[in-house]
């Protein structure tokens, strides 16, 4: 564990002395501590997470005493109990510093304290661990200008200089030396001599006093219970950010990523969506990062930030962007990724003059990525996982133009042999949504599968489904994809900006692929592994589509604010079989392949 006012730089580098050091310093023993100025270093053959122990303690103390002993120690243990309070109380790390400022003319020294605690105790063991070192102080440190005690789960020290980095965390003052207290003023009440004809006055004046009583009491009742409301939701925000700061492993520090990113600099800002702002940064090693800053005013912030970590820092796979790490300090909630070069999809492919940028080649090894991501995510990680928001805008490109699935801020996770839940709360973005998620909140692996289907129409036409226009009264990418299936003209929905370069076969087979995943059924959409055959396989015979959700005439349509026009293109997929069968000749269901 590293002092709470340490950057990355020198807690990274105290640790790495400190493991060289234990094994010279404590030869075969099965225990050992060691503290440092910046960083302690602790293990045993005993488990001693989650306890208190200062059984052993060290007590370091200035040789210097200082004129007025008495004032002086009472001074330290009024500033080391407010430091105590505010680590015990409001910090996420069980950390804080202080100091005693004299603003008196007395020649008296300022005083400045800093108390911790490890952070695997809960909030009142470490006021236990605090108090138990403080209270009574040791008779070593009576009248020292500087003293420390350093004990296992906690420790305190004190000074007359300022011996940590960064603003304190606490400030007093202290009182004057013999200051006269002024007597209070005891205001006269003097009672004028009744008059006649203000008796009617005077119980008009008590009913209205009376009144305002019985206001003022009802408005004390309710300010007391919307505090003890604040006050109950302050609580469960910081026992949200202590349960995600357990993850100390990707702990990053404040100084460190405002140094990486120039201070949030808007010449850093690379993106900006509905949960925050992201910007690029250099560590000082060189490496470059991706520094998301959730917004404060979302309210989904911390929600998000536990999902990210929670999720992406068990999951490796080159289709998915790696978690770096996070922070928690400040107010600030921050998430630290790898930094992914050629920014998002959807500023390619549906951009006239980026487009022209992306072959058929590198759009199908983009599908293909995608697909490989989202299998991994749904079967091959130790936890089961569906994203929730898979679109082009959550699709990253690196150097190579290769995919990597990121924003993991909506995903769920599913345990053991659980493939779907509901939800009351929906979220994500139309046009992507699956109509059985978007309606009735039913969520399974099926949800990600409707959105990859989107996706891979978006990127073979390179138009978006959610702003799709076109002349014809078609209502929506999936709407014109399927006319151009059944019409037989399938080939209309190519990018024109990709040019003449590029398989018919593999374009058809995409499209067939793209519309079996939005089909209204949930159970006739195929799964991700039965996806990334049909797109590795050349010669793989695949089924004959069904209508895509949006255009049946039920309460499906109406929900998202479609007319009900299905007959006609029904009646053309009833019409054309034949025509299909140009595309695929396999009339029975799909295999839904799962591993032994």
């Amino acid at each position: 564990m590293c002092r709470g006012d340490t950057n990355a730089s020198v807690c990274r580098s105290c640790l790495s002395d400190a493991i060289q050091d234990a094994p010279r310093l404590c030869p075969y023993d099965k225990g050992a501590t060691i503290f440092y100025n910046d960083c302690l270093l602790r293990y045993s053959n005993q488990r001693f997470f989650s306890t208190v122990d200062t059984s052993q303690s060290w007590i370091e103390w200035d040789l210097n005493n200082v004129t007025d002993r008495s004032r002086f120690d009472k001074l330290v243990d009024e500033l080391m109990s407010a430091i105590t309070d505010w680590a015990v109380n409001n910090s996420t790390r069980l950390f804080a510093t202080g100091e005693m400022m004299n603003s008196t003319k007395t020649p008296f020294p300022e005083i400045y304290g800093l108390v911790q605690c490890t952070q695997d105790l809960s909030r009142s063991r470490c006021q236990q661990c605090l108090q138990s070192i403080l209270e009574p102080r040791p008779t070593q440190l009576e009248g020292r200008q500087e003293g420390a005690v350093l004990a296992a789960s906690c420790n305190f020290r004190y000074g007359t200089s300022k011996f940590f980095d960064g603003p304190s965390t606490v400030r007093l003052e202290q009182p004057q030396e013999n200051a006269a207290v002024p007597a209070p003023v005891v205001p006269q009440i003097i009672n004028p001599p009744k008059e006649q004809g203000h008796e009617k006055n005077a119980a008009r004046t008590r009913i209205i006093i009376f009144s305002l009583v019985i206001v003022t009491l009802m408005l004390a009742c309710f300010v007391c219970i919307c505090l003890r409301r604040q006050k109950a939701m302050k609580k469960r925000h910081r026992e949200e950010i202590n349960n995600i700061t357990r993850k100390s492993s990707l702990l990053f520090d404040l100084p460190t990523i405002k140094e990486a990113t120039n201070n949030f600099s808007s010449a850093n800002k690379v993106g900006e969506g509905g949960f925050g702002t992201v910007y690029k940064g250099t560590l000082s090693d060189g490496e470059e990062i991706a520094v998301k800053r959730l917004s404060k005013i979302s309210g989904q912030g911390l929600e998000q930030l536990r999902n990210e970590v929670a999720f992406i820092a068990q999951l490796h796979h080159k289709n998915l962007v790696r978690l770096l790490g996070y922070c928690l300090e400040e107010q600030e909630q921050l998430l630290v990724y790898e930094y992914i070069q050629n920014k998002s999809l959807d500023t390619f492919i549906f951009d006239a003059a980026k487009s022209e940028q992306l072959n058929w080649e590198q759009r199908h090894n983009i599908i293909r990525g995608i697909a490989r991501g989202l299998l991994y995510l749904h079967q091959d990680s130790r936890v089961r996982i569906v994203h929730r928001d898979l679109k082009a805008s959550n699709i990253l490109l690196d150097a190579s133009m290769n995919p990597k699935i990121s924003d993991f801020g909506l995903a769920r996770l599913f345990g053991g042999d659980h493939t779907q839940s509901k939800t009351t709360r929906v979220v994500g973005t139309f046009g992507y949504m699956a109509p059985e998620y978007a309606i009735h909140g039913s969520i399974s692996l099926k949800l990600d599968v409707f959105s990859f289907g989107v996706l891979v129409l978006e990127i073979v036409s390179g138009r978006r489904n959610n702003s799709f226009y076109d002349p014809g009264n078609v209502m929506n990418l999936l709407s014109y994809a399927w006319q151009c299936w059944t019409n037989g003209t399938v080939l209309k929905l190519v990018d024109p900006s990709m040019g003449e370069h590029y398989s018919s076969h593999e374009i058809v087979k995409c499209i067939n692929i793209g519309l079996l995943c939005v089909q209204e059924n949930p159970s006739d959409r195929p799964n991700m592994l039965s996806v990334v055959l049909m797109l590795n396989r050349y010669k793989m015979k695949l089924q004959t589509p069904s209508a895509p959700a949006f255009l049946y005439a039920n309460a499906m349509t109406e929900s998202y604010g479609f007319v009900e026009d299905a007959g006609p293109y029904r009646g053309k997929h009833e019409q054309s079989t034949s025509t299909s069968t140009l595309f695929s000749t396999n009339e029975v269901s799909i295999t839904e392949l799962d591993p032994r």
